[in-house]
């Protein structure tokens, strides 16, 4: 038994069959009930074609048929793409095209996009629908039924020969450009996103079975508001089953913060998981009229955020009216995994640094000098470099070289992975991350990152959310502007604004120029639009 994740499930399953691992709006599957469902998707998906490291789409809607696909797909050696579903015409042409999709898993609701684009994807040659009581899609695509077609495998084990080299693929669309396909070997994701490696003690589980047996400790309720689309929802699920915990997700299609924290209370959640503060913002904005309605929240204990930037100020208002909620605040990308993290509570709370937000180092991160990809010293706290892990990190980027030997380096015989973003050391060893150099600011010279200037922008009680970009100046080269949410969409006093962001960023990174939205768009996950914002700041 190598470290592979449909091994480990299996694993897990064995243990704890009859322990409830899933709950998706009305349906609750024990762990024996997903693990025969998702060997019924698996012997499915053999018998339309999918092979060995064939390419199978993921297009829909947190679902219960997106997890039973996922696993099912790992248990034959075929690699789940992930799929967003917010994409147009074009995107998703791109995405199938780029990804070699041959078979892909949809709910109805998308197939009038997917039939736009059948003639133009040539090796997407199996379509597996989900019937998601959405209107009559186009018959055309000769799809299979979800449903009626795994009644008729068994929910037997499939036999395939595992190994650690099996591949994991999750594309990312990053900050900007188009979306990226990031391969991993099945056990260094588990080291990285799985939990295969402790991100506190850097201690690393010496067999997949010792891993197996994390599931026989007490089980806790966990809630993941990440889109299955989203690798962080991906990963808290495989945690969540390799530690034996029931998993709730949530089964509605737009955000609405009122429904999630009565769901946290109907469902007792210990442990809830978001994505900064595109979740963040408006869960503590509707905390207190829950509370004040009487709403029993005291089960929950844990809050942890990943994958975008989590404002000191919502953290604040977390724990004004949850003093006893634990705050795990992580920094990472699909390239890496973890990266780094901090911990708060009531009492230790702790404010963004001048610079952006900072974070306590695990041992797999460094920074790299920009010229040598050396690691800096810890003790070096002027130098600017890229953030980076060492040791298990992807093997490259789908069909993209030139990228991978960028980003995915050997120094002095040590991997790294180094997707972009820059930090720098502080005096008490922690990591402050600034930003992405693909969206720095020049200005008159000075590199200024968004990141830090949405920061101190996002600490004013009346920005609700904002985006940060430069916009072309005669004198300066760039100048920084600021994309706008404002709070009752209210314009806001700019210069009480920047006496209040002075404590927290220099004069010359202050915006010039202020654009108002009633909205800021982000992806799913939270990840800021800034090619969004761009043409905003230009229009």
């Amino acid at each position: 038994m190598e470290f592979h994740v449909a091994d480990i499930f299996e694993a897990v399953v064995d243990n704890i069959p009859n322990r409830e691992a899933l709950v998706l709006g009305s349906t609750r599957l024990t762990f024996s009930e997903l693990d025969k469902r998702s060997n019924q998707v698996a012997a499915m998906l053999k018998s339309v074609g999918i092979k060995k490291e064939d390419h199978i789409g993921i297009y829909a809607f947190n679902c219960i048929e997106w997890i039973e696909t996922m696993i099912g797909a790992f248990k034959i050696g075929a690699v789940p793409i992930n799929i967003n579903y917010r994409y147009v015409e074009e995107e998703l042409n791109y995405l199938v095209d780029n990804a070699d999709i041959k078979g892909i898993v949809y709910q109805k609701h998308f197939g009038k996009i997917l039939n736009k684009i059948k003639n133009r994807t040539k090796k997407l040659k199996y379509y597996i629908a989900i019937d998601d009581a959405s209107t009559k899609y186009e018959d055309n695509l000769q799809a299979h039924d979800y449903a009626k077609v795994i009644k008729d495998y068994s929910s037997e084990r499939v036999k395939y020969n595992r190994t650690a080299d099996d591949r994991y693929v999750i594309y990312t669309g990053g900050t900007t450009g188009m979306p990226k396909g990031v391969i991993w070997r099945q056990e260094d994701v588990i080291m990285t996103l799985g939990g295969g490696i402790d991100h506190l003690t850097g201690e690393k589980f010496l067999s997949p079975e010792a891993m197996s047996k994390k599931c026989l400790s007490d089980p806790i309720v966990a809630l993941a508001l990440a889109p299955l689309m989203h690798g962080a929802a991906q990963w808290q699920t495989f945690n969540s089953f390799f530690s034996g915990w029931k998993l709730i997700f949530n089964n509605q299609k737009s955000f609405d913060a009122d429904y999630i924290w009565s769901l946290i209370s109907k469902e007792k959640v210990q442990n809830l998981t978001i994505t900064g503060d595109a979740m963040g913002r408006p869960l503590a904005d509707a905390l207190k009229n829950v509370l004040m309605k009487g709403l029993n929240l005291d089960s929950l204990i844990i809050l942890t955020s990943t994958a975008a930037v989590f404002s000191s100020s919502i953290k604040d208002q977390f724990l004004e009216l949850l003093p006893n909620l634990m705050i795990i605040d992580g920094v990472g990308s699909s390239e890496t995994g973890s990266t780094g993290f901090n911990i708060y509570s009531k009492g230790s709370k702790k404010k963004d640094s001048g610079g952006g937000p900072s974070f306590a180092r695990p041992q797999h991160s460094v920074i790299l000098d920009p010229e040598t990809k050396k690691p800096l010293d810890e003790k070096d706290t002027s130098t600017i470099g890229y953030l980076a892990r060492s040791g298990n990190v992807p093997i490259g980027y789908y069909k993209d070289l030139e990228k991978s030997l960028s980003t995915f380096i050997k120094v002095d015989g040590e991997k790294y992975s180094i997707p972009g973003d820059f930090a720098k050391f502080e005096t008490d060893g922690q990591i402050t991350l600034l930003g992405r150099g693909s969206v720095s600011i020049n200005s008159g010279g000075e590199k200024i990152f968004p990141e830090e200037v949405e920061a101190a922008l996002k600490s004013y009680p009346e920005v609700f959310d904002c985006l940060v970009v430069g916009k072309q100046d005669s004198k300066w080269g760039q100048k920084v502007v600021a994309v706008i949410q404002s709070r009752n969409n209210n314009k806001i006093d700019v210069n009480l604004l920047k006496n209040h962001c002075k404590t927290y960023i220099a004069n010359y990174k202050f915006p010039k120029e202020f654009f108002y939205q009633k909205e800021i768009k982000r992806a799913p996950s939270g990840k800021p639009d800034y090619s969004w914002a761009q043409k905003i700041a230009s229009s």
